[in-house]
């Protein structure tokens, strides 16, 4: 097998069932056409991953925004209660018109609750930890393109502008075709890295917008990522719109950038063998970084030992009278 061929198989193993795709997208579609029949809904449209095209299975949730008429919701967007009263208003209409009891538009809707930004609305039993969530964030659209989103722990609006990293994800896309599967492969190789607490999907996926280049395979593009995200990320990862500041403040960036810098090695050893025209030995090395997903030849055993069994005795050289001189 080749190095194209085994990366392939990893990107095969890692992306999502087409059809589990196409039901969540199905699913997200419903919520969209369903809010935007509202009166007071100017337009909705999808977020998150599945948006960008940089989901990891398995498809848990989606996101949705409905973006709201300012006219109609006069009250909306100042401090204090709006912000909880959004949120309240937007899990009324899902539940009128999408409850599984008695849904108006279809029965789909088990169940709501509130979070800090939107409405997660189960469509499968909420006990079930897998269950299929559809998130709902209310915002009101700003004269300069961005929104402002309910935050209900601080009691106030605040600036996002998620269509910015939709567009910058897709650009990148446009030039380099390998860019979103990657973002997948590097999200699941998050899970396993030997860093102190979790990762966040967006933090790799930001990563990989700033440090992933535009051109070359998918081994040059990795040990290029890898050499970069590791200075990059003692930075912070931080929001590319400028707006909703750092992604993740508690990131492990020690524990990351040394776990970057590791790959980074492995990688550079991969990229040399392939050169060199060992190509099992920089399969070995993709598997070392990426596990089992990635197929690799098994290592060579070692060299039996040229004496086997007893040694038999052997008797020593009579030694003789020489000359010294």
């Amino acid at each position: 097998m080749g190095i194209n061929e085994a990366f392939d198989a990893l990107q095969k193993a890692v992306n999502e069932d087409i059809g589990k795709t196409g039901l969540a997208r199905e699913r997200r579609d419903l919520f969209k056409t369903a809010l935007l029949s509202e009166p007071d809904v100017l337009e909705t449209f999808g977020s998150g991953s599945l948006s960008r095209s940089t989901q990891l299975k398995p498809i848990h949730d989606v996101d949705i925004i409905a973006v709201y008429d300012q006219a109609e919701q006069p009250e909306w967007g100042s401090e204090g209660s709006s912000a909880e009263d959004a949120l309240e208003h937007v899990r009324t209409r899902v539940n009128q018109l999408l409850s599984q009891s008695d849904g108006t538009h279809a029965n789909q809707v088990r169940h709501t609750l509130l979070r800090n930004h939107a409405v997660k609305c189960f469509l499968d039993d909420p006990e079930d930890p897998d269950a299929f969530t559809v998130d709902v964030m209310p915002a009101l659209r700003q004269p300069d393109g961005t929104l402002l989103i309910p935050e209900k722990l601080s009691t106030r609006w605040v600036p996002a502008n998620p269509e910015y990293l939709i567009e910058q994800v897709a650009d990148h896309q446009r030039d380099w075709s390998h860019f979103r599967p990657l973002v997948r492969v590097l999200k699941q190789w998050r899970l396993d890295a030997p860093v102190e607490g979790r990762i966040k999907s967006l933090v790799m996926e930001v990563l990989a917008l700033n440090c992933m280049p535009r051109t070359g395979n998918r081994s040059q593009a990795l040990r290029t990522f890898f050499t970069a995200a590791a200075v990059r990320v003692n930075e912070g990862v931080w929001d590319p719109a400028g707006l909703c500041g750092e992604i993740q403040p508690d990131l492990d960036r020690a524990g990351l950038s040394a776990a970057f810098t590791n790959a980074a090695d492995i990688a550079e050893r991969a990229c040399a063998a392939a050169t060199e025209g060992d190509t099992d030995d920089a399969l070995r090395l993709w598997q070392e970084i990426f596990g089992d997903d990635f197929p690799a030849p098994a290592a060579p055993a070692k060299p039996a030992s040229l004496i086997t069994g007893t040694p038999a005795l052997i008797t020593p050289r009579p030694i003789k009278d020489a000359p010294q001189g």
